[in-house]
């Protein structure tokens, strides 16, 4: 299974806000940090702050953080809420779609993969994904608010 890249730009974003802690990131300082488009970032930022998973705070000086603890952050339901499609091949998009036994008993396969795909992220949060949390803060060149300088 291939994730989409706006389900990659969504954890990175997560991750960066959980090695930030309480304090406010920019939408410029994560797209930065990780090399991606800043236009594409917007989207899925709103999409996530849509979806409950950050708070987006407004005017000079705002930000966004995360909205949830780390550990209330499962990673497989951030993929089910950012993928449109979980589906392997197309036919699972389409019930009754398959009209051959031998296609059904290759769509249940595929489908039962899926779920297990999903039940392995589901046995994840953001908090495991932040682990080390001091290499993540070096390697995503994270400082501390007291050393940020003014916008």
């Amino acid at each position: 299974m291939q994730l989409t890249l706006s389900t990659d730009y969504a954890l990175r974003t997560l991750i960066y806000l959980g090695a930030r802690g309480d304090q406010l990131s920019t939408i410029t300082e994560i797209a930065q940090a990780f090399d991606i488009s800043k236009a594409h970032l917007m989207k899925v930022v709103n999409r996530l702050a849509r979806q409950g998973y950050v708070m987006a705070i407004r005017g000079k000086g705002g930000g966004i953080r995360l909205a949830r603890a780390p550990d209330g952050i499962s990673v497989g339901e951030v993929v089910r809420d950012s993928e449109e499609n979980l589906a392997v091949i197309g036919c699972l998009e389409h019930a009754g779609f398959c009209r051959i036994e031998r296609c059904c008993i290759l769509m249940g396969a595929l489908s039962e993969a899926t779920s297990a795909f999903l039940r392995v992220l589901d046995g994840h949060t953001l908090a495991d994904l932040l682990e080390p949390r001091a290499k993540l803060v070096r390697d995503l060149n994270i400082h501390s608010e007291e050393s940020r300088s003014p916008p």
